[in-house]
């Protein structure tokens, strides 16, 4: 107890300090964009609330495309229209490379490729996965692979149907693509459809992984502070990797005993880690603690986005009939009598394809990207942006942009057939994965599940709302973080067709 007064004391010190700094700070800069007049030491930040993406969005009506505000001690200044976003992602990339990284994933961020900088290791690392994970090569020789995955969601689902059961739509989605990341780096599942428990944890420390890394906290506001981790939010993270460490402990080291035992080699893409490693020349440095981050990046991201974008798929699909008959009737047209849909179907399906755009626009994974951190000091659209500022491109706004999308609250995949845009970060008004040297390296492989994975849900069964979703409406409720889910699990009642 004697501790306290100290701490208390020592706090107040830090805040007034770093408040009087601020007021130094910011009363030298001028020219920065628009934005609200913050507040004595914590700036903006009770303007945030519990959705930021949402309000950040109704400032930018208020304040234009490109906004700043004073968080904390932090400037932070956020994009919310294309052409923002192309002068921070394209334009001037090299500026923003590198990510302004968040306190709460504490070491993690040393050796994950997510949160590098723009460094000889970050290059490394990229290249390894985009050569040897992620490319046309690698994918297509894979495609057997994800048709296996698919096809064990289908029985499963099948299963459900045929017991009157009602479908998670988010769990199967997420224990199917949790599995193709782990056959891809494992050659094996690390856990099944039909275990609920193995299943439902992973899940659970992988949402609340990226939750954690997406939520404000006063650690990234006050710096001056950090070290106190006031919200606990830096323990917390630390529990769950060490959690998912253990687990990828156990898969290197056993295939490292299989290897000086003289088993046959895998060839997968952990085969190919231990092999750089052991040569001990390659400039990624995949030492364990590197493994475990890239293994921990993977894993997360592959799973929890795709998953949240066939769920949101099927529950704006379900809300809106027509548009459910339209995809419907194209896969009966174009894939007719066959029992399984390859990927080079989906070639055929523009109005699929105009559904998963659809659902992009309106619940983007990542709503507001992952944070920029400025280098030195630019003008962007007649605006200065200092250096160390944080800049964030919410992709969110964006896709409810009434400049852009007409009736932008509305479901309308038909306003995608005669427009082209693609999702690889040259179209700015639809940028899911981010866009520049920073794009998402998982993109192609998540293209290619959602799409095949929604289809086939859709072909092989009839979909129909629950009663009680049918009388109440579905519970449209997000939760923020880095990716945005939805806060109630959507069930969905299948039945074979």
């Amino acid at each position: 107890m004697g501790m306290l007064p100290v701490w208390v004391s020592w706090l107040i010190v830090s805040f007034l300090a770093v408040h009087l700094l601020n007021l130094h700070k910011h009363s030298r800069r001028r020219g920065l964009p628009p934005g609200p007049r913050p507040l004595p030491i914590i700036g903006s930040l009770h303007l945030l609330g519990k959705q930021p993406h949402r309000s950040l969005g109704r400032l930018t009506k208020t304040y234009g495309p490109l906004m700043s505000l004073r968080l904390g001690s932090v400037t932070t200044v956020v994009a919310s229209s294309p052409e923002a976003a192309r002068e921070i992602l394209q334009r001037h990339d090299a500026v923003f490379t590198n990510r302004s990284v968040p306190d709460a994933p504490g070491n993690h961020t040393k050796h994950s490729s997510v949160w590098l900088p723009n460094a000889p290791q970050w290059r490394a690392l990229r290249k390894l996965m985009s050569t040897e994970l992620f490319s046309p090569h690698r994918l297509d020789a894979l495609q057997h692979l994800r048709l296996a995955k698919v096809q064990e969601l289908i029985d499963h689902v099948g299963r459900l149907a045929r017991e009157g059961q009602a479908v998670n739509v988010g769990r199967v989605a997420f224990i199917t693509s949790l599995n193709l990341v782990s056959c891809t780096i494992f050659s094996r599942d690390l856990t099944s459809l039909d275990d609920d428990g193995t299943s439902r944890e992973f899940q659970e420390v992988v949402t609340a992984i990226m939750e954690a890394v997406g939520i404000p906290n006063i650690s990234d506001f006050f710096p001056a502070v950090a070290a106190a981790d006031l919200q606990g939010w830096r323990r917390r993270l630390a529990r769950l990797f060490a959690r998912l460490h253990n687990i990828f402990d156990q898969e290197i080291d056993q295939r490292q005993r299989d290897h000086q035992a003289g088993h046959p080699r895998k060839n997968d893409f952990l085969d190919l880690l231990l092999d750089a490693a052991a040569r001990d020349d390659t400039t990624a440095r995949l030492d364990r603690d590197t493994l475990r981050s890239m293994f921990t990046d993977l894993f997360s991201a592959g799973s929890d986005t795709s998953s949240s974008t066939v769920e949101w798929a099927m529950v704006e699909l379900l809300q809106n009939p027509s548009s459910m008959a339209k995809a419907c009737d194209e896969l009966e047209r174009v894939i007719g009598s066959k029992k399984t849909i390859e990927e080079s179907d989906i070639a055929l399906l523009p109005y699929l394809q105009a559904v998963i755009k659809e659902t992009f626009r309106l619940h983007p994974p990542a709503p507001l990207l992952l944070p920029r951190d400025t280098q030195v000091e630019i003008k962007i659209m007649g605006h200065t942006i200092p250096k160390g500022s944080r800049v964030f491109v919410n992709v969110w706004a964006m896709g409810r942009d009434k400049a852009v999308w007409s009736e932008p609250e509305k479901f309308m995949p038909e306003r995608f057939l005669g427009r082209s845009v693609e999702l690889r970060g040259g179209d700015f008004d639809l940028i899911p994965f981010g866009g520049g040297r920073r794009i998402c390296p998982g993109l192609p492989l998540a293209i290619r599940m959602v799409h095949l994975l929604l289809a086939s849900l859709l072909k092989q069964f009839k979909w129909k709302l629950p009663v009680d979703a049918e009388r109440n409406g579905v519970d449209m409720t997000e939760k923020f973080g880095l990716t945005l889910t939805k806060a109630v699990p959507f069930y969905a009642i299948a039945s074979s067709i």
